[in-house]
């Protein structure tokens, strides 16, 4: 005891700065992973599909099946960059009568249980404008959200949310596409906290598989460019590809794969256990890998 406070004494300075970077959830977990000498996996699920209830419960469970970090969509009608599945997932969350503030609730009841599952929302500037964007942010810190994905806002347009993600500590965390240029890759770096997303193919989610080799090759190049960690998604379904794609990132975000358990689950109308069960059983196979 007598030692760690001589430390604290000499170091005061370097303990406090490492303190001030690990206030946000996304930061304490790739902390911890990196120390077990485990990479990150991401799972994203949209908010009230196919119904509050019942999202709310694959939520809660999804940390107990694996989940290191949750991505939660906010439902769109127009969700531009999303593929089929994922479209058909809002879809189904608008018809059950979807909304921010029904997002907000699920957060804040599955903060009453886990305060340190990192819960990241991603989707789309209209409705988070709409909403309103100062009410936005400072609910979203209320209730536990740790960080913003908008698919539609490029840097350009920071200035319209870094006031209020910053005032709130929500990281705003960025896509980067196969096509982005080195200088891009900066640009995107310096006004981005936590992590970022790499898209592993062009086009829109869950439609394509990533080439390895070309994924390898980018995101090497952005670990050259970049401290923060990366993390790749898009079209990642198998356990196969996470151990290849975890030799050189830091983690995998995995969407498309598990919407698609929700929609076979409301087709066949499996009662709620059940598609708990499937959910699970899939995210185990996925983590057979020592490093996850």
């Amino acid at each position: 005891m007598v030692e760690e406070t001589k430390i604290f004494l000499l170091f005061p300075k370097i303990l406090v700065s490492t303190f001030k970077k690990m206030e946000n959830r996304i930061d304490r977990k790739f902390f911890d992973l990196k120390k077990k000498n485990k990479k990150a996996l991401a799972c994203f699920v949209t908010s009230c599909d196919p119904s509050l209830e019942l999202s709310e419960k694959i939520i809660n469970s999804l940390p107990n099946y694996g989940a290191d970090i949750i991505e939660v969509g906010i439902p769109f009608s127009d969700p531009m960059a999303d593929g089929p599945t994922i479209q058909r997932s809002s879809l189904r969350a608008i018809n059950s009568k979807s909304s921010i503030s029904k997002t907000f609730k699920i957060i804040k009841n599955f903060r009453k249980k886990d305060k340190i599952t990192p819960i990241i929302l991603m989707g789309y500037f209209n409705p988070i404008f709409q909403f309103g964007l100062n009410k936005f942010f400072s609910q979203g810190k209320l209730v536990g959200i740790d960080g913003i994905i908008i698919v539609d806002l490029p840097p350009e347009e920071d200035n319209l949310i870094k006031e209020q993600t910053q005032d709130n500590n929500i990281y705003n965390i960025r896509l980067i596409a196969p096509t982005t240029s080195k200088e891009r890759i900066k640009r995107i770096s310096d006004s981005s906290r936590g992590f970022l997303y790499y898209v592993s193919v062009m086009g829109i989610t869950g439609t394509k598989k990533p080439s390895i080799n070309s994924v390898k090759k980018s995101v090497i190049s952005i670990k050259k460019l970049s401290s923060l960690p990366v993390l790749v998604g898009f079209g990642i379904d198998s356990n196969e590809q996470i151990k290849k794609l975890n030799n050189f990132s830091d983690g995998c975000v995995v969407g498309s794969a598990i919407i698609k358990i929700i929609e076979n689950a409301v087709q066949k109308e499996l009662n709620h256990q059940k598609v708990l069960e499937n959910i699970k059983n899939f995210l185990k196979k996925l983590k057979k890998n020592d490093n996850l």
